[in-house]
């Protein structure tokens, strides 16, 4: 073997290791419209089943930590979330989405749901709740 053949760098990088950058705009869809719509569905429930999903990575609801920045309620029961999480790089930015319309739409009166990712603006700590805070030990 030639000494002088040179082998290939092989070392990992630390994008390697990183989970895919979500997508600006990624939505995800539940539900189906409703036949004979009721009117705007309740707001504490969409605000509880929001709640319901956690991030994986930290031990607060994804509505505490300030992830959700509109969920628009409709007269048809529709019901429209913009979120964003914490990093572009986070390993759930794929499936967190379907996992906040999937909760949104066993609301009842909720018909369909469509959850887009937003990047705009950043998500800080600054968005978190104070109980979120308190729990994170952030004061």
């Amino acid at each position: 073997m030639d000494n002088d053949t040179k082998k290939p760098d092989l070392s990992p990088e630390l994008m390697d290791f990183m989970a895919a950058q979500a997508k600006e705009g990624l939505t995800a869809v539940a539900g189906t419209p409703l036949e004979a719509p009721t009117g705007r569905p309740d707001r504490d429930a969409v605000i509880e089943a929001l709640k319901s999903v956690h991030d994986p990575e930290i031990p607060v609801n994804i509505y505490d930590l300030g992830l959700i920045y509109e969920a628009n309620r409709k007269l048809n029961g529709d019901v429209d979330v913009t979120m964003t999480l914490t990093a572009p790089h986070c390993p759930v930015a794929g499936e967190m989405p379907q996992e906040v319309a999937d909760a949104v739409a066993t609301v009842e009166g909720v018909g369909e749901v469509r959850v887009t990712l937003t990047w705009s603006p950043p998500w800080t700590p600054a968005n978190m709740s104070d109980d979120a805070k308190f729990i994170l030990d952030m004061f």
